[in-house]
């Protein structure tokens, strides 16, 4: 009996991850196992940014919160232990929020902590 293989499938599997790889340079575009390889390794890239992602935020904030404290006449920690005695619950997002967009709020907030 001759062997049945579905090629269907199998060819929509490549066309759709062909589809994905679309735009990547050189053989990463078109040719089958080097697009399959750089797919793959860019889903890990993608996975491991997700959570890079998020130091890269903390840490723009605090740069931020630190620059506009400096402003103030005090320094990042010293802010940050201030807010934490003066019972004051405020993230580092907002905090950033508003010492980027709202300077009279953050200066009123380091008031509070000195």
């Amino acid at each position: 009996m001759p062997r049945s293989v579905n090629h269907v499938a199998s060819r929509a599997k490549r066309k759709r991850i062909l589809k994905l790889t679309r735009g990547y340079f050189g053989a990463r575009k078109n040719v089958w196992t080097v697009a399959k390889n750089t797919w793959e390794k860019g889903l890990t890239y993608a996975y491991r940014d997700r959570r890079n992602k998020k130091r890269n935020f903390r840490a723009l904030w605090i740069q931020r919160i630190n620059a506009a404290a400096r402003l103030e006449g005090m320094s990042y920690s010293k802010l940050m232990g201030g807010l934490t005695k003066a019972g004051i619950e405020i993230n580092r997002k907002v905090l950033a929020d508003l010492a980027l967009n709202n300077p009279e709020a953050f200066k009123a907030i380091v008031e509070k902590v000195k």
